[in-house]
């Protein structure tokens, strides 16, 4: 009967490196070298990137890189028949592929990218097999062509890993900022997002008409960095002219991505507020803007944790049309990105438009066919103004005092003369009345 077998926590003896001499390769059960002088160079015969040990494979490709692709120039390369023509391999292929490589002992073809990096293990021709069938080189199916492929394949993989590790720059201790650039561009980037905060949160414009270095005024968020440049030394030392040209964080694109955070931030507030299962009611109205687009508005009435009502603007949507259909999608996909549920819907507020409140295909019936519970009510203020318009249409005395303010409006206010005279014989009658003792103060 053998002896048992020592426990797996007790010490093992140790063992002295097993080594095997193959070629050119120097094998080592703990560790694995080479020579980079003695590399087997021919394509054909040279061991696959795989059959080195992890932690040297990169090592070896940039041997390989070193050395570059196997190309050599014979005067005279090996043909042979193929159908009933002799072929052979032609040197000038290496410039029109610059990743090709020839086997002298095998007279194939093989690609220098993909030996260094296989991705595809399913084809082996171009990396372990070779390719040696001439005729179907050049035209318009040329299989170099084919193998190249589209910009995602895995021969461009390939070859950009194989530039990545030919460029020293690009490497990861190359790429990586010392820790006091991390700190100036993080007090760079910090107080670009306090300046749009400012301005975000008073509703002021960011850009101005002349944002060049020679501008008296470059616009509210420029100017704002630049007085916070001149309250902090700190600050004043990375902003700006004293920013990298790449790393100024000014840009209007930048401004707009931390614009879209700030919003996602608040929808995520007010998404926080309805929570996971409450029950909400949507407000929406659409108008058009200035640049001639139709806007929809989307606002969320619901009851907040501490029982009050809350009303909060939610979203605003460029549409291409005010079709109910339309506006029911994009609502529905506004909702949906924020993990709101049609189902807990319980109420609609729209105006009176035939598209908004229509009893078979307006955009309250097409909620209520999904939510039984989603009552339409028509927006109170609109009604109000329906009925105001129709008061004074019916009432003579009521349209002709609305008329006339307007007219005197219009009048008033088309002239800056007129206006100011209005405003000092104003300013007179309400002396006269203080001086009579008919007016308090």
């Amino acid at each position: 009967m053998p002896p048992p077998s020592p426990p797996i926590c007790e010490e093992q003896p140790h063992l002295e490196p097993q080594r095997v001499e193959s070629e050119n390769v120097i094998v080592d059960s703990q560790r694995q070298e080479f020579d980079t002088n003695s590399l087997e160079r021919d394509p054909g015969l040279r061991p696959q990137i795989d059959t080195f040990l992890p932690n040297e494979r990169d090592n070896v490709r940039r041997a390989y890189i070193m050395l570059g692709p196997c190309q050599p120039k014979l005067d005279e390369y090996p043909s042979h028949f193929e159908g009933n023509q002799m072929r052979r391999f032609n040197g000038s292929w290496y410039k029109q592929f610059p990743w090709l490589e020839y086997s002298v002992h095998y007279d194939k073809a093989f690609c220098f990218p993909c030996f260094l990096f296989n991705i595809d293990r399913s084809h082996k021709a171009f990396t372990q097999d070779g390719f040696r069938s001439w005729k179907r080189i050049g035209g318009k199916d040329c299989v170099f062509h084919t193998h190249v492929g589209i910009i995602n394949s895995p021969h461009h993989f390939a070859m950009q890993k194989w530039m990545d590790l030919k460029n020293p720059s690009h490497h990861i201790d190359k790429v990586v900022q010392p820790p006091h650039e991390v700190t100036k561009n993080r007090l760079r980037l910090t107080t670009t997002i306090e300046g749009i905060r400012y301005l975000a949160n008073q509703g002021m414009t960011f850009r101005g008409d002349d944002e060049s270095c020679d501008s008296f005024n470059r616009g509210n968020f420029i100017e704002l960095i630049k007085a916070f440049a001149r309250m902090n030394e700190e600050v004043e030392k990375v902003v700006l002219k004293n920013a990298p040209f790449n790393a100024q964080y000014i840009s209007h694109k930048i401004q707009k991505e931390i614009l879209n955070i700030f919003a996602n931030k608040v929808r995520k507030m007010i998404r926080d507020e309805i929570g996971e299962d409450g029950n909400f009611c949507i407000l929406i109205d659409e108008a058009l803007d200035d640049s001639k687009k139709e806007q929809m508005a989307i606002i969320l009435r619901f009851v907040g944790r501490d029982g009050h009502i809350r009303e909060r603007f939610f979203d605003i949507v460029s549409v291409h049309d005010t079709n109910s259909l339309t506006l029911k999608t994009d609502i529905c996909k506004v909702l949906g990105k924020h993990s709101l549920l049609v189902s807990n819907m319980r109420d609609q507020g729209y105006d009176g438009a035939s598209n908004m409140r229509g009893q078979w295909s307006g955009l309250q019936a097409l909620f209520l066919n999904d939510c039984p519970y989603a009552y339409y009510i028509h927006c109170f203020a609109h009604r109000l103004q329906l009925a105001l318009n129709a008061a004074a249409k019916e009432i003579g005395l009521v349209w002709r005092f609305f008329s006339m303010l307007n007219n005197i409006v219009n009048f008033v206010c088309a002239s800056a003369k007129r206006h100011s005279e209005l405003k000092l014989t104003r300013q007179a009658e309400i002396e006269d009345l203080l001086a009579a003792g008919r007016l308090g103060i």
